[in-house]
């Protein structure tokens, strides 16, 4: 068996990043930048009303100061010509400044009586300058995964295309004869797929596309036949089918098709029988049947695989640092990933594990918010120590 820590590695050598290609703007969100867009423009590209009122020459910005009003510059729709000093246009926001202008009042600060106002407070200019929010050849820096806040910055930027990692292919098997679909009417010794659906939104909510496949039956045909079905996939995901027992089909049948094992056996749990290797163009995972077995070795390979196959840099997971809220005894000679709850807002949050720990207990993986990560031969700890921890999604909402 090899550490978690040298899985990762390996799983990340075959994860080489995907071609990147233009992506329409209105599709690019969650989407990887692989190339820096930069903006064509500066942003406002005029000195801009930043309130509703008139514009003026700050000369004339006075208390008392009466001044005829020459005109109207509206957004999409500026003032033509200058204006002299002595003299004001009607302004709204966001519309440029005419010439001759640099100070806006706000319109409450004004009294007007027919084609003249008379100024009776004077505040701040009230102006955006040219290029206040960012200047022509501004950069989006890549890699990044763009947000809703840079898709808003790009379409200002005037950036319609920016160059995104093609997204992942993943293709998904479930394998046992014990398997059926949800909604489907099991048998009396049969369960409802349940990681198979986890998985898929793990790795669409990374950015990724995922197919459902056929469950792959026990034995050896079914599955050759169903990983036929994934040609095409940058990434095949088995779950079960990956240890040792008469039924556990994965690695032979994958092999015999061509796999290139890159690694089997791990020394961790919940987890011990992940594989991985190459079958011709794609990656294979091969994660363990238990749900909560496979759905934690998702977290800590198949999403940094998905994030290394679209470019990110340091794709691997984060530990975070708390506070033990109990004692614990010594951990043994596998690394333990722990279901556990976070508590507290304060820099250091404290953590407690379940006490059930069970690899085929999802109501205790759903009610999570962290992995309480205990190295091979930790401990023992006492409450109060600094532990590192994985957070789940549950904690990061």
């Amino acid at each position: 068996m090899i550490t978690a820590a040298e899985a990762l590695d390996r799983v990340l050598a075959l994860a080489a990043p995907l071609p990147a290609e233009p992506v329409p703007l209105a599709e690019a969100a969650g989407r990887v930048l692989r190339e820096d867009a930069v903006a064509t423009r500066a942003q406002p590209p005029f000195p801009a009303a930043a309130m509703d009122g008139y514009a003026l020459n700050a000369r004339d910005a006075r208390p008392g100061a009466r001044l005829p009003v020459v005109g109207m510059a509206a957004a999409g729709h500026g003032f033509s010509g200058p204006v002299a000093e002595g003299a004001a246009v009607r302004i709204f926001t966001g519309a440029p400044l005419p010439a001759g202008t640099d100070h806006v009042v706000i319109q409450e600060d004004v009294a007007r009586e027919g084609d003249a106002i008379t100024l009776r407070e004077v505040g701040k200019a009230n102006v955006r300058p040219a290029g206040a929010d960012f200047a022509a050849g501004h950069s989006v820096t890549a890699p990044r995964r763009l947000t809703a806040h840079d898709i808003g910055l790009l379409a200002a930027m005037n950036v319609p295309a920016p160059v995104c990692s093609r997204r992942p292919e993943v293709a998904l098997i479930a394998t046992g004869d014990e398997l059926v679909m949800p909604g489907e009417t099991p048998g009396p010794d049969q369960i409802v797929a349940s990681n198979l659906f986890a998985l898929k939104a793990m790795v669409e909510a990374e950015g990724a596309r995922a197919r459902l496949l056929p469950i792959a039956r026990d034995d050896a045909e079914s599955l050759a036949t169903v990983l036929g079905l994934a040609e095409g996939a940058d990434l095949i995901v088995t779950i079960g089918g990956a240890s040792v027992g008469d039924h556990d089909l994965v690695g032979p049948v994958a092999e015999r098709l061509g796999m290139e094992r890159a690694f089997w056996k791990i020394a961790m749990r919940p987890g011990k029988p992940l594989m991985a290797g190459r079958l011709g163009a794609a990656m294979l995972l091969g994660l363990p049947g238990n749900p909560v077995s496979a759905i934690v070795c998702g977290h800590l390979f198949l999403l940094p695989a998905l994030r290394a196959l679209q470019g990110l840099p340091d794709p691997a997971p984060r530990p975070r640092r708390a506070r033990l809220a109990c004692d614990m005894g010594a951990n043994g000679p596998r690394a333990h990933y722990m279901r556990a709850r976070i508590s507290g807002d304060g820099a250091l949050p404290e953590i407690t594990p379940f006490d059930r720990q069970d690899s085929a207990l999802l109501t205790v993986l759903a009610d999570a918010d962290a992995l309480l990560i205990r190295p091979v031969g930790d401990g023992p700890r006492r409450a109060g120590e600094e532990v590192p921890f994985l957070p789940l999604p549950r904690w990061l909402a």
